[in-house]
């Protein structure tokens, strides 16, 4: 037999071998992430079409279709032969996945702090009104709509965000009123997940479509009007191959425009001002790898000015209008003192121990965590290039608001750099010179360095006992509600103290409790008697033979937090 026949019928023999693909089929990687971005669709999609038979049965019918749509694209995610076949299944998941999301849409999602906050926010801009600076209390009595409650016993009505996602809302507003707040977020969204697919590499582009529009978690922020929405989809093209930014010294025509979308990104939201620092660094170990110290410095002092021109011209208005303001509007998530909340560290104290006298600790060791994570990137970008859009986020798990939408509303932004931004592209990136000599032991020990700091101000926060000593003494009211509270509080530290009450069942804290009768402020070591009663004539409890129900006492400056059961009269 010839050679060209035996390595014929070698080829037969291998592409016959069961798991092995032939040159012409998609890679495993892609249809994997074909079907798994099908499957993602199903997610959400029952309590949908359960609310659109009931209420919108045109829409029912079309999420009926849909499903089909899901059941025949599973089907020829694992049945196409050949790359372009895949890519096609991949482009019909997307466009099943925009109609099923503009469904989610017309169902309506109710409303929470932030839709109202943008919808009057909105409205005044269009009016010709000033939008920081302004309290609108009215607004969430009007809706029924939570607000964030504040450690001195007060609660924030006011916009605290950068003002472009009002912009981008209010020529949208001028046509259609308040659904502009809900509907130019998701219609950005929708935006953002077909740049994303097309950003990607040809395998990973179904991803798209699972994080931003199969998961239901995106899709609801944008339907309640988060202006952190329209920043995730600004911050897309810029980390989508954010490594090759200013490759060898130049600054591209698609870097300047990727310096602008970061700008207008830090104009919508707080949350890239925590990014913006460790792509700027990363940026600078990475043209500092192939250029001089001087030229890196140069290329990211470049990209940073236009990206501050860019956010600075997006604030000129209102910086403008009040300058004062506007600084105490963006500051104010920062200097708020809000009430604890969130799936973070925090919980130590608030869920599984009745408070702690250092809350303040929490805050210093997420301020600490983030400069230190910051540090541990530039000394070993090497490694932790890739991580540059995940680990910002880990500073809010520290924080004493660390609800888990800090995380997962960038997530896209982490499937966008696993696939353009691989561990390849930061092979020849500069970072410091560490001992050579047992260099493990060397990096284990400025881990810990730059880390323990934070580790510290969390022990002593979640460490620190409550406090105040409460005693209820007297609960008025039965298993289906309270209607009043008596009890003893003891200031039990050296610092003079001023309580403020409420109570929760689970995750939330109730509105503010009325003092009836006891002092406004607890010296050290005194003792007094509080009568209470609920802001609403009743306190509701829910139905539930395992509720826990606990009364709350906040203090600000310092933060405190001190909890009791209440144990709730049977009846």
């Amino acid at each position: 037999m010839s050679q060209t026949a035996d390595a014929a019928a070698v080829r037969d023999a291998t592409s016959s071998r069961p798991g092995l693909s032939s040159p012409t089929e998609p890679a495993l990687l892609h249809r994997a992430i074909t079907l798994l971005a099908v499957i993602s669709l199903f997610i959400g999609t029952r309590a949908d079409w359960n609310t659109a038979i009931a209420k919108r049965p045109a829409i029912g019918l079309v999420i009926t279709l849909g499903y089909a749509g899901i059941l025949v694209f599973g089907i020829l995610a694992l049945s196409v032969r050949g790359q372009r076949a895949l890519v096609r299944v991949d482009a019909g998941t997307l466009l099943l996945g925009i109609i099923l999301a503009l469904c989610s849409y017309a169902l309506g999602s109710g409303m929470n702090d932030e839709t109202v906050l943008m919808t009057q926010a909105t409205h005044e801009l269009v009016h010709g009104h000033a939008v920081y600076g302004q309290e609108w209390p009215w607004v969430f009595q009007r809706h029924h709509v939570g607000v964030t409650k504040t450690m001195s016993g007060g609660a924030d009505y006011s916009f605290a965000y950068p003002p472009l996602a009002v912009l981008f809302n209010a020529p949208v507003y001028a046509l259609i009123g308040a659904k502009a707040v809900t509907f130019v977020p998701t219609v950005l969204l929708i935006v953002g997940a077909a740049v994303l697919w097309a950003l990607l590499p040809m395998p990973w582009r179904s991803a798209a479509t699972a994080v931003c529009l199969g998961f239901p978690m995106l899709k609801g922020y944008a339907a309640l009007g988060y202006p952190a929405i329209p920043a995730l989809v600004l911050l897309i093209p810029v980390v989508s191959h954010w490594p090759s930014i200013g490759a060898w010294g130049r600054l591209r025509r698609l870097d300047v425009i990727r310096a602008g979308l970061l700008g207008a990104a830090c104009a919508t939201h707080q949350l890239p001002w925590f990014l913006a620092p460790f792509l700027l660094m990363g940026l600078y170990a990475l043209r500092r790898g192939e250029l001089s110290g001087r030229a890196a410095l140069g290329v990211v002092a470049r990209f940073t000015a236009i990206s501050a021109v860019v956010a600075l011209a997006a604030n000129a208005y209102f910086i403008v209008q009040s300058p004062r303001a506007w600084v105490s509007g963006l500051t104010l998530p920062f200097t708020q003192h809000g009430v604890l909340h969130g799936q973070g560290i925090m919980g130590l104290s608030y869920y599984f121990s009745n408070g702690s006298s250092r809350l303040d600790f929490y805050s210093y060791g997420s301020m600490l965590l983030a400069a230190g994570l910051l540090v541990l990137f530039v000394l070993f970008v090497r490694r932790l290039g890739p991580a540059a859009v995940v680990l910002p986020w880990c500073a809010f798990y520290l924080a004493t608001r660390s609800q888990d939408g800090y995380y997962l509303m960038m997530t896209p932004l982490w499937v966008a750099a696993a696939a353009t931004a691989p561990a390849s592209a930061f092979t020849s990136a500069w970072q410091p010179r560490l001992p050579l000599v047992r260099r493990r032991a060397v990096n284990v020990a400025v881990a810990a360095a730059v880390l323990v700091p934070a580790a510290a101000s969390v022990t002593i926060a979640a460490a620190s006992a409550p406090p105040i000593r409460l005693v209820v003494n007297d609960v008025q009211g039965d298993s289906g509600g309270i209607s009043g509270l008596t009890l003893q509080a003891t200031n039990t530290g050296d610092t003079t103290l001023a309580p403020h009450f409420a109570s929760s069942t689970g995750e939330s804290a109730s509105a503010y409790w009325t003092v009836r009768s006891g002092p406004g402020v607890l010296r050290p070591h005194q003792s007094a008697r509080y009568v209470l009663v609920p802001s609403t004539e009743r306190y509701s409890l829910p139905n539930r033979a395992d509720l826990r129900v606990r009364v709350r006492v906040f203090t600000d400056r310092p933060q405190t937090l001190s909890s009791t059961d209440i144990h709730v009269p049977k009846g």
